[in-house]
């Protein structure tokens, strides 16, 4: 997780009869939520208690007397390197006393109050399905009611995910954010408003496709995500393949179609919009595509289209960075995700109505033996592009380490202590690892929910397909910094030998 806290907010009395600060908390380059000092100071505590094994980093420490500007910047810039820590962390950022925390902390940040509402979430060729769900409900709820809906078996289920994308007034889709588990798709849609909620599959190795194919409506999202993906030029296609398809589809022929677009280029990938690049000249405009274990690089030579790809597993880092411009067209850069959100909220505070911030992400990659090159990508997209290399890579190391998805063995459930989240207010309401996906109006209100079977369904999803869910999930969530570094450093890289250039 790419935690940041760019910013603060100044709120009033909390019921003592004095103000205080809120931090501002950005996931994966979007706003997830505001907490206290205190709410933050009590999360490490109760994680220092559950996992008594895991070195916590040092919390910053309190003060007796009321903070001055500078002293508040401070204490923003101590947190968000301590949030970073514990994002950094494999075992920290998956715990699921976290997730509940995040859960939470996005529904009071919200003032969501827990609702039955009905969701629209659509398939990739526009066919909507209206699911019943609690405005609190996180992702991976939302996403289990969405595939009961359509009879899609829940051993399947865990190969989808939930993605926030637009509609461009040229008619192009792009591709927002994908949902993870510490949020809930009710909120995070309502933040992206211009946004619609879609299912699509959420792994990149096209193997995976088999085991899916076995399943009828498996196999009918798998299709009409094809046909979409091949009508939007995803995926590239010849005139003839074309005009094959094009049959394919007419008689129904699933299946065939499927085994046909399988073996096209950029099958299976998610494709960004246009962006500058400075490879293999500076200033190239080009679309960023990433999947089949490649970052590939589309650029048109008139009507000619040229691909260029980046092997995942010959990327030894990469990084993002902010650039900031002011009015007079100078920009200059942080020096990594490490320090970007310094410079960030400095300018912010400083000429925030005379600069605007954008991203650029940069890896570094083995051209030839004991050759590396940086590649910048310029794209208000470098952090989705992020997560999603890390993805591919953790779904590499999960291969290597011999973990089909189909076939997971179901890891030993661990019992963590009560986690008791804090309110802006002070108040407290107790949230346990087995209710880790419920959230406080959930768990205030759980005695009159229990009568109407609603408990029942929360404690029923920790059978063994929510942990082969659960267990995809991890590998699709993290994205890690060693050694304080201000780059991902690719632990995929360290497969590659003189045989591979």
């Amino acid at each position: 997780m790419h935690f940041s806290i760019p910013s603060t907010q100044e709120f009033g009395s909390d019921g003592s009869g004095s103000s205080y600060t809120g931090f501002n908390i950005h996931i994966n380059g979007s706003f997830h939520c505001c907490l206290r000092y205190k709410q933050l100071h009590s999360l490490h505590e109760q994680l220092k208690r559950s996992l008594p094994s895991i070195a916590l980093p040092s919390f910053p420490p309190k003060k007796l007397l009321s903070l001055t500007p500078n002293q508040i910047e401070q204490r923003r810039l101590s947190l968000e390197r301590y949030i970073q820590l514990v994002g950094q962390d494999p075992v920290l950022c998956r715990s699921e006393l976290l997730r509940a925390f995040l859960l939470n902390a996005q529904q009071e940040s919200s003032f969501t109050e827990c609702s039955e509402v009905t969701l629209d979430v659509y398939l990739m060729n526009g066919y909507r399905i209206s699911a019943s769900v609690y405005t609190t409900d996180c992702t991976g709820k939302v996403l289990e009611k969405a595939c009961a809906l359509i009879d899609l078996p829940k051993d399947r289920a865990c190969y989808f995910a939930l993605y926030l994308m637009r509609k461009e007034a040229s008619g192009a889709l792009t591709i927002v954010k994908r949902l993870m588990e510490f949020e809930a798709p009710y909120i995070s849609a309502k933040r992206w408003d211009d946004c619609k909620l879609v299912l699509r599959t959420g792994y990149w190795d096209a193997c995976y496709d088999l085991e899916l194919m076995r399943d009828r409506i498996a196999l009918n999202l798998l299709y009409l995500q094809a046909m979409s993906d091949v009508e939007r030029g995803w995926i590239v296609t010849t005139r003839d393949q074309s005009e094959q398809l094009t049959n394919m589809q007419a008689r129904g022929s699933k299946s065939e179609y499927l085994d046909v677009v399988r073996k096209l280029p950029l099958y299976g990938c998610l494709q960004f919009p246009r962006a500058c690049v400075d490879y293999p000249e500076p200033n190239t405009v080009a679309t960023v595509v990433l999947g089949n274990k490649e970052l590939n690089l589309l650029t048109y030579v008139g009507k000619e289209m040229q691909e260029t790809k980046f092997k995942v597993t010959r990327i030894r880092c990469w990084r993002v960075t902010p650039i900031h411009i002011n009015e007079d067209n100078q920009s200059s850069t942080g020096g990594g995700y490490g320090r970007q959100q310094q410079s960030s909220s400095h300018q912010q505070q400083q000429s925030s109505s005379s600069s605007t911030i954008s991203l650029e992400l940069s890896f570094e990659y083995l051209m030839a033996k004991n050759q590396l090159k940086w590649i910048t990508i310029y794209s208000e997209q470098s952090m989705l592009m992020s997560v999603c290399l890390q993805s591919i890579v953790d779904e590499l190391l999960n291969q290597k380490n011999g973990s089909d998805p189909a076939h997971l063995q179901n890891p030993q459930h661990v019992e963590y202590a009560p986690l008791s989240y804090i309110r802006r207010d002070g108040s407290n309401h107790c949230i346990t690892d087995s209710s880790s996906t419920d959230t406080l109006c959930n768990l205030v209100n759980n005695d009159s929910t229990s009568n109407n079977g609603t408990s029942t369904q929360q404690h029923s999803t920790n059978n063994g397909s929510s942990f082969i869910r659960r267990k995809l999930k991890e590998f699709n969530t993290t994205v890690r910094f060693k050694n304080g570094k201000d780059s991902v450093q690719n632990e995929a890289f360290e497969w590659i030998g003189d045989d591979d250039l």
